[in-house]
């Protein structure tokens, strides 16, 4: 009899090899490769027992259609990162760091909507039930009247859900320990992650559950398992957080039913996650406004505006390649900023060490954040020190040139609310706005960025030397005073 054939697929990112490889030839991972039967999985059995198709009517573009319904979780920030609630029947994709607080955040969601008379499920792969009951106890919510299971194998989760009211709510915690007879592999592999995702879905789909898929992730933050399953979900949400910082992000990757990139912000407190309802003042707390290298960067993630401050730090190197380190921003775009204000803002940076920080822990992706970022930088480097009551925003180009944003008067309103005067920002990112409150200084190219930071830093030194000057000649009289005495 020949020997079955055998695939040997990348735990990773779920390549297919004929043959054993050391390192996965798609996303470069040493030792993921691992054995598994081609012959298995819900398409290999379909195929086996394939027969004659059915056919089913096609409809137009046109009719009758209406806003999908929404399910409030009864957490706020939750409820605006999936873009106004759950929709029956959805599936969603979860992934964060051990420890970051998943577990904790939906053991939240789930005693919310189940004190408001929903059925709540939550299957726990990895925690027994009593664990769980621990949890919700240090947390208060103990009397919440939700259904717990430690189980993995999805033939008895789907079975046992489908017994009874159609529960509101399901929660999988992880996708990764689940397994199904349907696949061949052992637990945590890609085939069984692709399969038991595919099966949970198929669930949703035909209920009108919602469902929630908690998945692991890598060492570079991307979630764990076949990118496969993130395009079967239809949503893919990223919970974010530093292990020295109180405060969380929950961040939107991808929604079909709402924004994307949308952000919701938590705290952590010994009573579990709290809502922050005005991140803005959160990330600015403590700000030193006296400093030389701060900007207030005012950005938008996705429809809720957000200010933060850039911090930059420009100084002499004694190496023969200057360093380079950004955190909370895009190290390419840096090295094009650097390089835009040597070739036409004058400022020579070649033989300077550059360090730039978005404080409190936020990622900022989008461009407008190049002008905050060059203001910082151009302040740290002439020793100015930026106006305190002002923000910054927009994006520069490789001319040097100051293009304009979107939601510029969103920008300018979340200023005003938190206290500041002034913006500067392009000339065209305030068209067809009205106006607002904070007074806007128009900015074309950045050479004229450096020369207001360079005027400022100019204005600065002749007021400390003048300063100086006083002091030495109040000291002369007092000594000349002291000699006549």
């Amino acid at each position: 009899m020949a020997k079955a054939r055998t695939n040997y697929v990348c735990q990773s990112c779920g390549a297919v090899a004929q043959r054993w490889q050391g390192r996965c030839e798609a996303c470069e991972a040493w030792n993921s490769m691992a054995e598994e039967a081609p012959s298995s999985g819900i398409a290999a059995r379909a195929v086996r027992g394939a027969g004659k198709g059915r056919v089913f009517a096609l409809e137009g573009l046109h009719g009758a259609h209406r806003e999908a319904p929404r399910i409030l979780s009864g957490i706020g920030e939750l409820d605006r990162v999936t873009g106004g609630g759950f929709v029956p029947g959805s599936v969603i994709l979860i992934g964060g760091e051990p420890g970051i607080g998943k577990s904790t955040l939906l053991i939240q969601a789930c005693a919310r909507m189940a004190s408001a008379g929903r059925r709540v499920v939550y299957i726990s792969g990895e925690e027994a039930v009593a664990q769980v009951r621990m949890r919700a106890t240090r947390l208060g919510l103990a009397e919440s009247p939700v259904e717990l299971a430690a189980e993995t194998s999805v033939e008895d989760i789907v079975a046992t859900l489908q017994t009874g009211e159609r529960p509101a709510l399901v929660v999988i915690d992880s996708i990764q320990t689940m397994w199904t007879d349907a696949a061949e592999a052992s637990p945590g592999t890609v085939t069984q992650v692709r399969t038991s995702a595919q099966a949970l879905i198929r669930y949703a789909k035909t209920t009108g559950a919602c469902v929630i898929m908690v998945g692991h992730v890598t060492k570079d933050g991307q979630i764990a398992g076949p990118r496969v399953v993130e395009h079967m979900v239809d949503a893919v949400v990223s919970f974010e957080g530093d292990g020295g910082r109180q405060f969380r992000i929950l961040r939107a990757v991808k929604n079909r039913f709402g924004p994307t990139d949308e952000i919701g912000v938590f705290e952590m407190t010994g009573a579990g996650l709290s809502e922050v309802t005005n991140p803005s003042a959160l990330f600015l707390a403590g700000r030193d406004g006296a400093a030389p290298g701060a900007a207030v960067f005012a950005g938008m993630e996705g429809t809720r505006p957000v200010l933060v401050e850039i911090q930059a730090l420009v100084a002499p190197t004694s190496l023969g390649t200057p360093r380079r380190a950004v955190v909370g921003w895009d190290p390419a775009r840096l090295s094009m900023l650097l390089a835009v204000l040597e070739a036409h803002g004058g400022l020579k940076l070649g033989q300077h060490d550059v360090y730039l920080n978005v404080a409190g822990g936020l990622r900022i992706d989008e461009p407008a954040a190049d002008l905050a970022a060059a203001a910082a930088l151009v302040s740290s480097l002439t020793g100015a020190v930026l106006p305190g009551d002002s923000v910054f925003f927009g994006e520069v180009a490789l001319s040097g040139a100051i293009r304009p944003v979107s939601h510029g008067g969103q920008r300018l309103k979340e200023a005003a609310k938190l206290g500041f005067v002034a913006a500067v920002a392009p000339a065209g990112s305030l068209e067809g706005q009205e106006k607002g409150p904070l007074s806007v200084t128009a900015c074309g190219h950045i050479a004229s960025l450096v020369a207001d930071v360079a005027a400022r830093a100019t204005s600065r030194a002749h007021t400390r030397e003048r300063t100086r000057e006083e002091t030495s000649q109040r000291d002369d009289a007092t000594r000349g005073r002291r000699r006549e005495n």
